[in-house]
């Protein structure tokens, strides 16, 4: 992808420089979140996100549906439990 930058719809740009380094062994919610919206927002490929970071396909995913259907709070780990049942109900309707 040639885009250096977007802008978010909240107006606030998002860089390479902002994505977690490829090492990253520590998933913050900042980190999927950036990662998630280099995604949605064409900076990376999904598949490019997938390699740099050994992300398998459904991992990556996840992240991307629980943004859709509860934002960024639902990325939190200690927050699962409280989305995963409504998340369960809804995979069959994508």
């Amino acid at each position: 992808m040639d885009q250096v930058e977007v802008i978010l719809p909240d107006g606030s740009k998002l860089n390479l420089s902002d994505l977690p380094d490829r090492r990253v062994k520590r998933w913050v919610v900042r980190h999927k979140q950036n990662v998630a919206n280099a995604v949605l927002f064409q900076l990376i490929s999904f598949e490019d996100a997938c390699d740099r970071y050994d992300l398998s396909e459904e991992e990556l995913l996840s992240w991307l549906k629980m943004i859709k259907y509860h934002g960024t709070e639902a990325l939190k780990v200690t927050r699962l439990k409280s989305f995963r049942q409504p998340m369960v109900a809804k995979l069959g309707k994508l």
